[in-house]
C-alpha cells in the first residue's frame, strides 16, 4: 500500500511532552469499530467497557537506560549508542550515531573506563554489534551511565524515570516503553480483577521493530526488525481457555497484539515459548486472537497506525484520528488512549 494512505495532519502542539499527572486521568476515546461510533471519556472509565470473563493482556517488559553517550578512544569524537537487543553474553545490537565513523574495531568509552564498547560487526541502517567491557553487573553499570531512551519528539526531561515505565514493568530489556500501559494504576487493576476480569502477562522487549519509521513508498517493501517475546505456560493456558470459551481477549498496546498474533499464527494455539517475531500487521491482515485493543495515538505513516488500521479499517481510523485532532487529544507516548472494540 502507498505509505501516504496513512498520513494525517497533526498540529505539533498536540504531541504530549510529559505524562498526565495522574496516570488514569488521561482521556479515552472509546471506539466501536462495527457501528463506526466513538465517544469521549476519561481513562478510568475503561472499567465500564470491560466485562466479567474478559482476558486483559499486558506486556510486562521494563525499559532499560539504553541510551549511552560516549567518546571514541582514538579520536575523542562524541558518539551515541542505543541498545536494541542483547544477543549473547555481553554482545548487543545497537543503533549508532554517527554510524559512519563506527567501524569494526572502534572502541567507545562511556565513563572513564567503567564501560567500554568495541564494535565487532557492521550492519545496515546504522546498526552495529558491540561487545561491552565492564566490571561488576552490566545493568547496574547501565543504571549509572545510561539515560532513559525517550523518543526524539519529547524534548522535556522527565522528573521521574519511572513515568517512562508501566506500573507492572518487570523484566528488563526494552529500548522503548509499551506506552498504552502508562494509563493503568495498581488501584485500577484491583478494580478490574474484582469485576471478574483476568489479567495475563506476556513479554516483548521493544526494539527497532516497534519504533523504526517507515522509509519506503510502498509498505510491502518495509522490513520489520525482529524482537524477542516470551509467553509462559500459565499465560498460554489462560489464553487457550479463553479462546475455547469465546471470551474476549483484550490487548494492552500494539506490542501485546504482535506477540499474541505472532504466536497463534505460528502454532494455531497459544504456545509457551521464547523466540523472535518480525510480524508486520497492515490492512489486509486478518486478526486471529485480539477482540479489543487499548492503544495510544500513533505517528503518521507508522507501522503502528497501520496495525490499528488493520483492526478497524483504514478510512475509519483516519476519521477517528481527525476527531481526536479536532478535540485536542494528546498524541504519542505520553498522550491519551483509545479503547477499540466491536
Amino acid at each position: 500500500m502507498d505509505i501516504n494512505l496513512f498520513d494525517f495532519n497533526l498540529p505539533e502542539e498536540l504531541i504530549a511532552q510529559k505524562p498526565c499527572e495522574k496516570r488514569d486521568h488521561s482521556r479515552l476515546l472509546v471506539v466501536n469499530k462495527i457501528n463506526h461510533t466513538y465517544e469521549d471519556k476519561n481513562f478510568y472509565d475503561i472499567i465500564d467497557y470491560l466485562k466479567p470473563g474478559d482476558v486483559l493482556v499486558r506486556n510486562n517488559t521494563k525499559v532499560i537506560p539504553a541510551r549511552l553517550l560516549g567518546i571514541k578512544e582514538v579520536t575523542g569524537a562524541h558518539c551515541e549508542l542505543l541498545l536494541l537487543k542483547q544477543l549473547d553474553g555481553d554482545n548487543w545490537e545497537c543503533l549508532t550515531r554517527p554510524a559512519k565513523s563506527l567501524k569494526v574495531g572502534a572502541r567507545v568509552d562511556f565513563g572513564d573506563g567503567k564501560l567500554i564498547a568495541e564494535c565487532i560487526e557492521e550492519k545496515e541502517e546504522g546498526i552495529r554489534i558491540f561487545h561491552f567491557i565492564y566490571q561488576g553487573i552490566f545493568l547496574e553499570v547501565l543504571d549509572e551511565l545510561g539515560k532513559m531512551p525517550l523518543p526524539p519528539y519529547i524534548r522535556e526531561q522527565l522528573c521521574e524515570n519511572d513515568r517512562y515505565q508501566t506500573v507492572y514493568a518487570k523484566y528488563e530489556g526494552s529500548a522503548a516503553a509499551p506506552t498504552a500501559g502508562f494509563h493503568f494504576t495498581d488501584e485500577l487493576f484491583e478494580k478490574i480483577k474484582a469485576k471478574g476480569i483476568t489479567v495475563v502477562d506476556i513479554t516483548l522487549h521493544i526494539g527497532l521493530g516497534t519504533f523504526r519509521p517507515v522509509k519506503v513508498e510502498d509498505t510491502k517493501d518495509h522490513v520489520m526488525h525482529s524482537e524477542v517475546y516470551e509467553i509462559s505456560e500459565e499465560s498460554a493456558a489462560i489464553l487457550n481457555q479463553a479462546k475455547a470459551e469465546n471470551r474476549r481477549i483484550i490487548a494492552i498496546g500494539t506490542t501485546s497484539v504482535r506477540t499474541l498474533e505472532s504466536n497463534y499464527n505460528k502454532y494455531k494455539k497459544f504456545q509457551p515459548t521464547k523466540e523472535s517475531t518480525n510480524i508486520f500487521i497492515q490492512p489486509g491482515y486478518e486478526y486471529q486472537t485480539v477482540d479489543a485493543l487499548i492503544t495510544n495515538f500513533h505517528l503518521p505513516k507508522s507501522t503502528l497506525i497501520m496495525l490499528v488500521s488493520a483492526f478497524m479499517g483504514r478510512e475509519f481510523t483516519l476519521e477517528v484520528y481527525e476527531h481526536a485532532v479536532k478535540e485536542k487529544y494528546r498524541f504519542f507516548s505520553f498522550g491519551d488512549a483509545m479503547f477499540i472494540y466491536g
